[in-house]
């Protein structure tokens, strides 16, 4: 299936979609680092980029009619930094809000389905009448606002023509806040979805249920099968689980375990500052350091959710922390896998810009199973013709 993305970033869900089964023509994207990354990528034959074509600058700015009609899927992840705790919380006032004109392309290019991601921020009470605005315009997307009309007047006349059922463009929207740790991804990182079926394809759907639990690894960690796994010392053992909290019924079946550090990078060799030879963007870097509040990510947990700041970020999300207290910064590559990145994915730029990249991208495995539910919606409402498979797709990745 056809598909565009908007603020595509390094490419994770680019690289979801694609693994779900949708074809990505278009991606549009401001930062030449990421756009970069996306075309050297793609130049080097990797298939999951293959043929897309890069459109670096504002996505406001993009000539969407010389995408042909029958686009089946807008996917994009907006700027986060008008709703993230480290930003300035000033929703629509801010001029990074992108919300409208990804409405804008939805208008234009009328796709049977979108899939938009952002921080659990934008579901705070704060900006809970503006969380609602932007789904509703979302959901009638051609009722644009009027010049000089405040989002909250738009916002009244959206919920008038709701209630006339209004006969044009329409979408049914729902949002769903996640953890990607209860997907298979390495990393608690907690983001909200806003999914839109266009609403005159009756799509019935529901959100993909959680397949991996905190519960199983606490499980596991107890009953010593995570350790076997990984040929871990009862001695170094002991120093972990003495702060792993007990259950009631730890031999109890709950499902699949959540991923930890340790499973994302085991098989990484130690970096250096000189690199790998056969794993790419593997180079050590120097000067991480602990302090109270900054502690970075234990080893045999999911690490934090990584984030855009590199060096300024609160909590260290970019350090591993190991069993003996010693920090160190994440690679680009440990960071990769952590956000479920192929290896044969190159981040391009220095490692401070390819850590931004990651740090503001989706997981790759969360996006492909949001999207190949999708695609599955799309499949089963008749809208769309069943291609390959998107869960073999998906088991193959």
């Amino acid at each position: 299936m056809r598909s565009v993305e908007l603020f595509a970033g390094g490419g994770g869900l680019v690289l979801g979609t694609h693994l779900a089964g949708f074809s990505t023509e278009l991606v549009a994207e401001w930062d030449r680092w990421a756009c970069d990354t996306i075309r050297e990528n793609r130049d080097n034959g990797h298939p999951l980029v293959s043929g897309v074509t890069v459109h670096q600058g504002d996505v406001r700015a993009v000539d969407w009619s010389v995408v042909p009609d029958g686009v089946d899927l807008v996917s994009g992840g907006p700027p986060c930094q008008p709703f993230s705790g480290g930003g300035l919380g000033r929703a629509a006032e801010d001029p990074r809000d992108m919300f409208p004109a990804t409405a804008r392309v939805v208008q234009t290019l009328r796709p049977r389905a979108f899939i938009l991601e952002n921080v659990r921020g934008l579901t705070r009470a704060a900006f809970a009448d503006y969380f609602e605005y932007i789904k509703l315009r979302l959901a009638l997307p051609d009722i644009e606002a009027r010049t000089d009309e405040s989002w909250g007047d738009h916002f009244w006349r959206l919920r008038k023509e709701r209630r006339h059922c209004h006969e044009g463009l329409r979408y049914q929207v729902t949002s769903h806040m996640v953890n990607a740790a209860d997907y298979g991804t390495p990393q608690q990182r907690w983001r909200v979805f806003i999914i839109g079926f266009r609403s005159d394809l009756d799509v019935q759907w529901t959100f993909p249920e959680p397949t991996h639990s905190k519960l199983a690894l606490i499980r596991d960690l107890h009953t010593g099968v995570y350790w076997d796994q990984h040929e871990v010392s009862r001695e170094t053992r002991k120093r972990v689980m003495a702060s792993v909290p007990d259950v009631t019924a730890p031999h109890r079946l709950c499902g699949t375990r959540w991923l930890t550090v340790r499973d994302a990078i085991h098989d990484l060799p130690e970096p250096t500052v000189s690199g790998s030879v056969n794993f790419r963007n593997h180079i050590r870097q120097n000067g991480a350091r602990s302090y109270p509040g900054h502690t970075g990510s234990p080893l045999d947990w999911p690490s934090k959710a990584l984030k855009a700041g590199v060096h300024g970020v609160p909590g260290g999300e970019n350090m591993i922390r190991f069993l003996n207290g010693r920090v160190r910064y994440l690679t680009v590559r440990e960071a990769a896998r952590i956000q479920t990145f192929p290896d044969d994915y190159s981040l391009h730029g220095p490692w401070t810009e390819a850590m931004r990249q990651l740090g503001n991208a989706v997981p790759v495995s969360l996006a492909g199973i949001v999207a190949g539910a999708v695609r599955n919606g799309l499949i089963q409402s008749g809208s769309g013709s069943a291609g390959s498979g998107t869960a073999q797709s998906l088991r193959a990745a």
